[in-house]
């Protein structure tokens, strides 16, 4: 058996799979976000770690784990975990969606004019390499205290082992890897006053980076488990899809939305803000457009309009509005910045449209509509980039709803599948990811298969001619008020 862990913005998930990869069992712990300032984003490492031991004293509760062979890890990516020489926490982590550290991204693009050859990506806010240059301009006793710089799930990885490790894919991640060699950059570190030395060692997600601790095996009644390297959340999710292949591609419906396209060569397109990252299997590397509020902007709306939950606003929105509705507004959904592609930590989230006969109803179809139309742009970017899909699948939570998977295909025009486990996501891939540090001798497709397809969605072309002119105005509205961000 297997036990995949993803530890996400919202909560932390546990999946345990047997060994034809099936899930045996899940459980979760949520999370509660700090923003204690405007555009800051913190959560408690130790948080992270309570909610994870919680998830693996349940799943013991209820299963005998003394068949588990490995433990996989997947999280949030750029985060920044800093820990002092006795492996303490020096202060909250800095989180993915953080938007402080502007002005160090300029900094660190002047002082390495080429970063962005160096990683396939451009130095945004939400990297990690910005975020410790904010803490070493405005925290310097914290900074001249940091031992190690961790990814959030990394810090789980020594909590679990005692080793100081990290994937392919969440270090690129950081923008201190150079992305094309697999291998940490010294110029990009030294620009944040940082070395090599700290950082955690490098692994490829298939791989085994430690043991998981004598005191924590007696704990679950486990034997001899080793740490698999794993993977960032997007690429253990696309792992647990089976997207491993150059023209496999996937979109996530979390509260941040993703797109994933696997290529077999490191390529670069950072005109649109689309990042390269390594994928978590050795010579794979994967383009991704983000955009920064995607679930969450509905959860958003959803909680200030006074809707039961997302589901009972999507209901509403199924039964009582319509693509042909010409009183529903448009919805920048930028609540916390956006990164693909316009690449703005300042764009805020806009209605505009609203008249004397909207109601809230009208207004829940602009969020969703205007989330979709956002991950369209985040597709076609991917694409723009030289990058073919074969296939797209839907995984996430946001996937678990069948008319926003149509809305999807209609907006984009693309064909997209859902497969059975879709809304487990990363949890699942990290459980694979483990599968094959622990079985070394096994073929990648023998573990990571596609799931089972439960449904198509191919787009209606008259919708889609309909959402075409729509999204323009939609484009044309984010450039009409982007000098209003400040």
């Amino acid at each position: 058996m297997y036990i995949g862990i993803d530890l996400g913005t919202s909560g932390v998930k546990t999946v345990l799979t047997n060994e034809a990869g099936a899930v045996v069992q899940s459980v979760s712990r949520p999370l509660g976000i700090s923003m204690p300032h405007p555009r800051w984003s913190e959560q408690d490492p130790n948080d992270w770690w309570q909610a994870t031991c919680d998830c693996l004293d349940e799943l013991s509760s209820k299963n005998n784990l003394c068949s588990v062979k490995a433990i996989g890890l997947s999280g949030q990516m750029h985060g920044a975990t800093l820990l002092d020489s006795e492996g303490s926490v020096l202060r909250p982590a800095i989180l993915w969606n953080d938007g402080r550290s502007g002005d160090e991204c300029e900094e660190i693009t002047s002082l390495v004019p080429d970063s962005s050859i160096r990683t396939g990506n451009l130095i945004m806010a939400g990297f990690t390499a910005p975020k410790l240059l904010w803490v070493k301009k405005n925290e310097p006793e914290v900074f001249a205290s940091i031992h190690k710089v961790l990814l959030p799930k990394d810090f789980l990885r020594y909590q679990l082992s005692g080793e100081y490790g990290s994937d392919m894919s969440d270090a690129a991640g950081t923008v201190w890897l150079n992305t094309e060699s697999r291998s940490w950059d010294e110029e990009l570190l030294k620009a944040c006053g940082l070395s090599v030395d700290n950082m955690p060692s490098l692994y490829e997600g298939s791989s085994t980076s430690g043991h998981l601790k004598d005191t924590l095996q007696a704990r679950w009644g486990m034997n001899n488990v080793i740490i698999a390297g794993g993977a960032g959340d997007n690429a253990a999710g696309a792992i647990g899809c089976g997207i491993f292949e150059p023209g496999h591609a996937m979109l996530s419906l979390g509260t941040s939305g993703v797109y994933f396209a696997v290529t077999d060569r490191f390529r670069v397109n950072t005109a649109q803000a689309v990042h390269s990252f390594c994928h978590a299997i050795p010579h794979r590397w994967h383009m991704m457009s983000v955009m920064l509020s995607a679930a969450s902007c509905l959860e958003w709306y959803a909680k200030q309009s006074g809707y039961t939950d997302v589901g009972s606003m999507i209901d509403d929105v199924q039964a009582n509005t319509s693509h042909h509705d010409t009183q529903t507004p448009l919805f920048l959904p930028y609540l916390t910045g956006e990164r693909t592609p316009h690449n703005n930590p300042l764009a805020k989230a806009l209605f505009f449209g609203i008249s004397a006969s909207t109601e809230r109803v009208d207004m829940a179809r602009a969020v969703i509509e205007g989330v979709s139309m956002a991950l369209a742009d985040g597709i076609d970017a991917v694409h723009q980039s030289g990058v073919a899909a074969d296939s797209i699948s839907l995984i996430g939570g946001g996937a678990r709803s069948t008319f926003w998977r149509q809305l999807l295909s209609d907006i984009s025009g693309y064909k997209l599948e859902y497969r059975e486990g879709g809304d487990v996501g990363p949890a699942l891939g990290a459980a694979r990811l483990a599968q094959l540090a622990a079985n070394p001798d096994k073929e990648v497709s023998d573990i990571c298969f596609k799931p089972k397809l439960e449904a198509t969605y191919t787009p209606n072309k008259q919708i889609h001619d309909i959402y075409l002119n729509k999204r323009q105005k939609f484009r044309e509205l984010y450039y009409a008020v982007e000098t209003f961000f400040s």
